[in-house]
């Protein structure tokens, strides 16, 4: 069984050494270790670094392509590889590495599809208690989305099965952990939880310039997935708010009648037909979205099998083609 971890880096040629030193070298169950650094524009020394310390496997890109991008390429590169697991950890060391082998465990043996690492953000010290009530907000609403209980639904690091990411398509650049949970969890695989301790803060996000950015971000991200795999949700909550709305004016309007004074009051009934229409506007574009959805449910079984007939085909050891991947390059072995 070989098992791949990837780094998606930025500029981490300080922190990065403490990475790579502290990722087990050996694990139950497990045949082979690798390890990717994704090098998502670094101006720095990142890659010399990593090469120094022996790391002989890269994704280069020639610009920053956000950590969204640099997740799906070094899963692309990591398949190609022939990964039957691949962890996804960061370079700026928040994570701790020597809980890989628990992270893989369940995986390994064969009791969860995905595990995701539980940063306990209560006791993450560099976490505001505002901070710490949006991660545990966000990661109800998600939760929710996805049919799980998971208590840290942002937690990057991670494993997936090989199977789990011939299934999972990302789209979003931004919080796609956020939305990997949430199609996993409309696909029924099994997702598990390991409670971790995370490193001391080495430097600021560079995901988000404020919390107010990150909970705007994070929640389009959250009501998109919603629309792609629920949609009857959102627009059905829609409807209803229009509809109880809508049905208030002309409510009003007949109270004015009753009491011999409903001619001045006709804006009312204006008030309560376009509310009502738009109620109505909501019934149809969730009709409409759950069409869609059921065609994106045919897409994805179509592509599924296509990353299959793909991968199984590709030796283990080979790099990512130019003509396959455009915006990266692979440095092979």
């Amino acid at each position: 069984m070989k098992l791949v971890v990837q780094i998606p880096c930025l500029n981490e040629e300080e922190t990065l050494p403490s990475v790579l030193r502290t990722i087990p070298r050996t694990i139950e169950g497990v045949d082979e270790i690798v390890v990717v650094v994704i090098d998502d524009g670094c101006t720095d020394g990142t890659v010399e670094v990593a090469r120094s310390l022996g790391v002989t496997h890269f994704v280069r890109h020639a610009g920053t392509q956000g950590l969204g991008r640099s997740f799906q390429d070094g899963i692309t590169y990591a398949l190609e590889l022939g990964a039957d697991i691949v962890v996804n950890t960061d370079g700026d060391d928040q994570y701790p590495q020597n809980r890989i082998a628990d992270l893989v465990a369940p995986i390994v043996a064969g009791s969860a599809d995905i595990v995701i690492a539980d940063r306990q953000v209560h006791l993450v010290e560099h976490f505001s208690p505002v901070k710490v009530l949006l991660q545990r907000f966000g990661s109800r609403v998600v939760n929710k989305a996805a049919g799980t209980t998971l208590p840290d639904a942002a937690s990057g690091f991670r494993a997936y099965s090989r199977e789990s990411l011939m299934r999972l398509n990302t789209v979003t650049r931004f919080s796609y952990c956020m939305e990997t949970i949430i199609q996993a969890g409309n696909k029924r695989m099994r997702i598990a939880s390991v409670p971790v301790v995370t490193n001391a803060k080495t430097r600021e996000s560079r995901l988000f310039s404020s919390t107010r950015q990150h909970v705007f971000r994070s929640a389009a991200a959250i009501v998109r997935s919603f629309i792609m795999y629920k949609p009857y949700v959102i627009f059905g909550w829609c409807a209803l708010l229009f509809g109880v709305l809508g049905l208030l004016p002309f409510v009003r309007y007949a109270v004015f009648v009753a009491v011999g004074d409903g001619g001045g009051h006709l804006q009312s009934l204006l008030v309560g037909a376009v509310l009502l229409i738009l109620s109505f506007l909501s019934v149809m574009l969730g009709i409409i979205s759950d069409l869609i959805r059921t065609n994106r449910i045919l897409i994805e079984t179509n592509l599924e099998h296509t990353k299959k007939a793909r991968f199984a085909a590709a030796p283990s050891g080979s790099s990512s083609r130019d003509d396959e991947l455009p915006s990266i390059r692979a440095v092979p072995r």
